[in-house]
């Protein structure tokens, strides 16, 4: 079943303009005026009052009141209910809500109690609510939004964004890495980093016990080593991985550094298909060791691996003997490396 609806941006304005025309008196104020002034019209043009209300459809009484005040008045009762709290709960409240500032009065409140406050949970909110339009507390969405060192947004030094468009033509002018999660055993996953070149469909991989940014900078360094061609450009999407100290790592040795837009997992199409072809034409079929250093010796001398295996994409051929590209008008023109040979696509070997 597809369920179709609006575009979300319709829906949020949408929304928006609803919320605004609920909330604001000056509107409701303005209906009012326009109603009175569509009656007074009616009974210039030789209807009697009664007639003219009815022609408006609004009763007469609420014609000749809004005539007199058309701001709605205030629904607030006169007598508000009295607070029941002491100032005994009000401080026992404040201090545990100043020690846990996202809490809210569902984890408060059994705190509250096992002191000896008799109150319910509802009880504690509207301390809570009081505490915080006295500006004794903060709201949870503003400590949300808080930006420095309670909420510190990552800055990229030296990535930048993929620009639209942009596909390598020559090996090593934008290498795609990604990680693979994969259990070798049911308690323990291992993460993989994957490293897959589009042009020359070159590729390298290691396995590590965990994604993070120092096992990548660690697999960088195997990527450069594996390559047989020289690496001028890393793409990676916004994974935490891939910040810190692998994006040092490579303006330390000189690398671009690409990183996807959001959304856009489509953009490392090539990537993550080799790892389709490593998790079941690999970790799928054999019986692999649980520790690493074992792991990462079959990961090298695996059939999966396009440096060691044919690829149908170059007619059957291996990538080593085809990294270098043309630069001419037809990129399907390959040249091997050995002499006096060419790999034409479609054409066979000549």
């Amino acid at each position: 079943m597809q369920v179709f609806g609006l575009p979300g941006h319709i829906i949020r304005a949408g929304t928006l303009a609803s919320r605004i025309a609920a909330q604001s008196p000056s509107n409701e104020a303005a209906i009012r005026r326009a109603a009175v002034a569509r009656w007074r019209q009616a009974m210039a043009d030789g209807l009697t009052a009664e007639q003219a209300a009815k022609a408006v459809g609004i009763p007469r009484a609420s014609l000749y009141r809004w005539q007199k005040r058309a701001e709605p008045r205030s629904k607030r009762p006169r007598r508000m209910r009295a607070n029941t709290w002491t100032p005994a709960l009000i401080e026992a409240v404040e201090a545990l809500r100043l020690d846990h500032p996202m809490w809210g009065r569902a984890k408060i409140g059994p705190l509250i109690r096992r002191e000896g406050f008799a109150v319910s949970d509802a009880t504690v909110g509207r301390v809570i609510a009081y505490l915080v339009g006295r500006g004794a507390v903060e709201r949870v969405p503003a400590l949300r939004r808080r930006k420095g060192a309670g909420a510190r947004q990552w800055r990229r030094k030296h990535a930048l964004r993929l620009p639209k468009g942009r596909k390598p033509t020559t090996p090593g002018e934008l290498v795609q890495v990604d990680t693979l999660a994969v259990n070798v055993r049911p308690d323990k996953a291992i993460k993989q980093f994957t490293a897959y070149d589009p042009v020359a469909r070159f590729t390298a991989a290691k396995a590590f016990s965990a994604a993070t940014a120092g096992c990548a900078k660690n697999f960088l360094d195997k990527l450069l080593t594996a390559f047989p061609f020289a690496v001028k450009g890393i793409q990676v999407d916004g994974g935490c991985e891939f910040m810190a100290e692998f994006e040092q790592a490579c303006k330390d040795k000189g690398l671009t550094l690409f990183v996807l837009p959001p959304k856009r997992p489509q953009l490392n199409g090539a990537v993550e298909r080799a790892q389709g072809s490593w998790r079941y034409e690999f970790y799928a079929c054999h019986d692999l060791p649980h520790r690493l250093d074992p792991l990462n010796e079959r990961i090298d001398a695996s059939p999966t691996s396009t440096t060691t295996t044919d690829h149908m994409a170059l007619l059957a051929d291996r990538p080593q003997a085809s990294i270098s590209i043309v630069p001419a008008r037809r990129p399907n023109l390959l040249t091997c490396t050995e002499p006096g040979q060419r790999i034409v696509r479609g054409c066979g070997v000549q």
